[in-house]
Order: structure tokens, then sequence, then C-alpha cells
């Protein structure tokens, strides 16, 4: 699989052995507040059934989905990934460390995956939901030029609620 340098971090495919440094960066409740999936407390078992799934969809000729670690002196700090990809279009997702937050790594990260949906994978929409009140999200995608396309009202269900989403894309 690809891997992607910039100066800040690494794009590079999880690995066995990221488990630790994953755990360490994931479990943090503000992010399970904000993504869908991130479960919290995040164990390590969690850790290790993300680290398998990632192997086995590596191996897999047509992706439908790619994930990345974000990683910054060997240690994952974040994810990003592709998912949904069919066609011309996917959905793209993201995860930071706290401790990270505020250096501009996401927005850098989401817009190099971006860039490489479109050059490498040749689609031609990339789009994002984030919940509503996930400010410092929207504010991501729109410095990385993405645009606010609607809100998509009692889009989610989570933690028994209905919460509205923001959609946001990139066109190619």
């Amino acid at each position: 699989m690809t891997v992607i340098r910039s100066k800040k971090f690494i794009l590079r495919p999880f690995k066995k052995g990221d488990e630790s440094s994953l755990l360490e960066n994931i479990n943090n409740e503000k992010i399970a507040r904000n993504t869908l999936r991130i479960p919290y407390p995040y164990k390590l078992k969690d850790a290790c059934l993300w680290i398998n799934r990632n192997l086995k969809l590596n191996k897999k000729k047509k992706k439908t989905k790619i994930s990345f670690a974000i990683d910054i002196n060997g240690e994952v700090v974040g994810g990003i990934g592709l998912h949904k990809i069919e066609n011309h279009k996917a959905e793209i997702g993201y995860w930071l460390g706290e401790k990270y937050w505020g250096r501009e790594i996401m927005t850098c990260a989401v817009k190099i995956l971006t860039e490489y949906a479109f050059k490498r994978l040749k689609l031609k929409r990339v789009h994002a939901r984030v919940f509503f009140f996930n400010k410092a999200s929207a504010r991501v995608l729109r410095k990385a030029g993405y645009k606010l396309e609607g809100r998509l009202r009692k889009d989610v269900f989570k933690d028994n609620k209905l919460i509205d989403s923001l959609i946001f894309s990139k066109i190619q």
C-alpha cells in the first residue's frame, strides 16, 4: 500500500505493533463524542481488531475502503481514510490525538488524502459528514478547500439520540 510523506507526518498503512500508540492517542472521550464509530473507552482489543481489519483490507484488490495511520516519529497519532469508495466518489473520515490538535496536522492530512483520491484513484468527488456541533472538524474541511453542501437533519443515531450532520464536499 501507499506511503505518503509530508513535512509534519507520514501517512502509512496500519501495522502490527501500532496497537499501543493507537490506544494511547485514540482513547479519548472528546474523540469518541465527535466520531460515529470510535468507542470510549477504547480498549486494547479494539486496537487489535482495527489493525487486523486493516491488514485484511489492504490485501484486497478492489478497494472500497483505505485507511492510513498518521505517523509522527513512528507513533500513530491519528487516522484518516476513505470509505464507501465507489465509481467516482468516496467519503473521507479522520481523527487525531488531542495533544496534536491545533497544529494544522489534520488540515494537511485531509488535503493530501483528497489529492491522492483525485490523482491516484481518479475520483471526482470526496465528501465528509461531521456532526453539526463539531466546529473544529468543519474548520479543517473548510481550510482544506471543502464546501458546505448542507445540513442533514436527524442523520445519525448515536448515544440514543438523533444527530444532525453537516455535509462538505470537494469536487475535482
